[in-house]
């Protein structure tokens, strides 16, 4: 399932409204840990791609079926611009400029490659019970990127 953004910073609200109502139809609650991560990985990329791109661009998910208990979750944001993201360094007081850095921390895998006129990046989770032990497994997580952040361009 898809949803198309416009270049607009209202794109990222009608995302996680849209996110949460595609969750809820696949059995996942919205007080679970996966549904909460999830939406603020859909606030990050497509923040990232409305901000940063000022290009159109789509939000795909990929949702287990209702029956699964143990699945991956994918989340993709593809935009029409080619250019790579591109690590920048924040200090602390700044207020923005963590978005891909925060998805390194709490996404299970993630990366990103081009398509076609412009570039997709990914993510995904497994659900399953234990998120901690799920995240650990995969990444080095947020503390590896101390005063560095990404922005997706």
């Amino acid at each position: 399932m898809q949803l198309e953004i416009r270049p607009d910073p209202a794109e990222v609200g009608r995302a996680r409204r849209w996110a949460r109502s595609r969750l809820a139809g696949s059995g996942i609650a919205a007080d679970e840990p996966l549904a909460e991560i999830l939406i603020l990985l859909v606030s990050e990329l497509v923040t990232n791609a409305v901000v940063h791109t000022g290009c159109p661009a789509v939000l795909r998910l990929s949702l287990p079926s209702v029956e699964v208990e143990s699945a991956t979750v994918r989340l993709e944001v593809a935009d029409t611009s080619k250019r790579a993201p591109v690590p920048r360094c924040v200090d602390g007081n700044a207020t923005g400029g963590r978005g891909l850095a925060l998805v390194d921390g709490l996404a299970d895998r993630w990366g990103w490659s081009p398509d076609g006129a412009g570039k997709r990046i990914w993510c995904e989770l497994d659900r399953c019970s234990e998120r901690g032990e799920s995240t650990a497994a995969y990444g080095g997580g947020v503390a590896e990127f101390e005063g560095l952040a990404f922005e997706a361009v």
